[in-house]
């Protein structure tokens, strides 16, 4: 293989093992906050509890995730100097700010709420998790600006072969990145969700702390509910936006080959392409994806045949991609709906066979999320800033033997670090809390009030 591509995969192994556990830090959090807030307003220990137990694995997930995260900096200069010089000016300046400030605000605070247990005022000890529930969601801010500005540059002028910024706040205000940001952190909070979901799961079909599971699961379902429908809300707007400055995606993402009004879904179809990529046998639905694109049933949707062939993502990749990502998104939505329903109704201990589909569901969030990245990355190939710099002129001058030697590395050292996190974790989630209290007064009633 080429430079090129063993970069790309390179890059592509590293993103995807650091982004297992990025969604879990950026969900979890929150709920380990509204655990905490709802202890400190009601005095409940069964809350402290809640909140200890759930903050322990997010713990773990978030100090195997920090080291994951240090090689892809670095990469940028290893793998990616053309690039680096190319956009040094821009891409710099929001990833020194997640650094600085993001990273250190979540950091230092989450080691005071870690050691600070009884030792710091209640109000103190909440605050210090909100501000870890802060320092999260910066981080993805600024790192979703850079990413949203590799999609959808703005804010910039050309000189002396480099591009170089001229407006902070068109960088900062930039589109694209916010709905980015909002899709994705939104899927990271469902994904947190249905991983509370599963483990609670797994000991309420055991009877094992039946309460503390029930209550955990309470909070689970309200946010998987409200995220799963948010997440499919932004999505739209998300592909809307992406027909709008990203034609060549957008086409690939719907599989249209020709510039049409009234432009046709397909959800269900025989993949049958001919020798040079252009789909040639599909079952449609008339005029849908103008509709979702342009809210209009006759804009015109524009065809991967007048896009110039070495400006085409790889369709089948990208439109599967997606469709598998909505899927399971439906797939999420009907789960929480059912949830609250057998919750409401005092049936969720004697469904069984939901319970065990919550469990088995863990790892099909994590799944959906990295396939709607593959989609965003994938889908803006061959550019790796679009319209700007192809990604083949963005690799640095190294030997392919190199990038192969630190590719075997990366992979090894990764799958050491994901085999860590996921016993660990399965390791204290089985064991459940430890000391709760033989009495709690809690409410007893089924209401999905939090």
């Amino acid at each position: 293989m080429d430079i090129v591509t063993l970069s790309r995969i390179q890059f592509a192994v590293t993103i995807g093992f650091h982004f297992l556990f990025v969604p879990l830090t950026i969900g979890l959090v929150v709920l380990v906050a509204m655990m905490e807030t709802k202890y400190v307003k009601t005095n409940n220990e069964l809350y402290k509890k809640m909140a200890q137990f759930w903050g322990k694995l997010f713990i773990i997930n978030f100090a195997l995730g920090v080291v994951t995260g240090l090689t892809m900096s670095f990469q940028f200069g290893t793998n990616w100097a053309n690039y680096s010089k190319f956009v040094g000016d821009i891409f710099g300046a929001p990833l020194a700010i997640e650094a600085t400030v993001a990273f250190f605000l979540e950091s230092t605070f989450l080691g005071l709420w870690i050691y600070g247990w009884d030792k710091i005022s209640k109000k103190l000890h909440l605050f210090a998790i909100w501000m870890v529930v802060l320092g999260t969601n910066l981080s993805a801010v600024w790192i979703i600006i850079a990413n949203g500005w590799m999609q959808h540059p703005v804010g910039y002028v050309l000189r002396n072969g480099r591009a170089e910024m001229v407006d902070f706040m068109a960088l900062v205000l930039n589109k694209y990145a916010w709905l980015m940001f909002f899709h994705t952190t939104f899927s990271a909070y469902l994904l947190a969700a249905f991983f509370v979901l599963g483990v609670s799961a797994y000991h309420l079909l055991r009877k094992s702390q039946v309460e503390f599971f029930r209550k955990s699961f309470k909070y689970a379902v309200i946010f998987a509910l409200v995220s799963s429908i948010l997440v499919a809300v932004l999505g739209d707007l998300n592909g809307s936006n992406v027909a709008e400055v990203q034609p060549a995606k957008f086409a690939a993402m719907e599989s249209i080959w020709e510039t049409k009004e009234g432009a046709p879904m397909y959800l269900l179809q025989v993949p049958r392409w001919d020798g040079e990529g252009n789909l040639i046998e599909a079952i449609g639905i008339p005029k849908m994806t103008s509709i979702l694109a342009f809210k209009d049933p006759n804009a015109k949707v524009i065809g991967l045949n007048d896009i110039p062939k070495d400006e085409r993502p790889p369709v089948p990749l990208v439109f599967w991609g997606f469709r598998i990502m909505v899927g399971l998104g439906v797939y999420f939505i009907l789960m929480a709906m059912l949830g609250i329903y057998l919750y409401r109704k005092d049936k969720l201990m004697e469904n069984r066979p939901y319970l065990k589909m919550l469990l088995y569901s863990i790892p099909l969030p994590y799944i959906a999320i990295n396939l709607g990245w593959m989609v965003a990355e994938v889908g803006r190939q061959p550019w790796i800033v679009y319209g700007l710099m192809k990604t083949s002129d963005g690799v640095s001058p190294i030997a392919a033997s190199q990038v192969l030697t630190s590719l075997i590395g990366v992979i090894v050292f990764y799958t050491i670090l994901v085999g860590l996190d996921i016993y660990l974790i399965a390791k204290y989630a089985k064991r459940g809390p430890e000391n709760i209290p033989p009495k709690i007064d809690v409410n007893q009633s089924t209401g999905l009030h939090v």
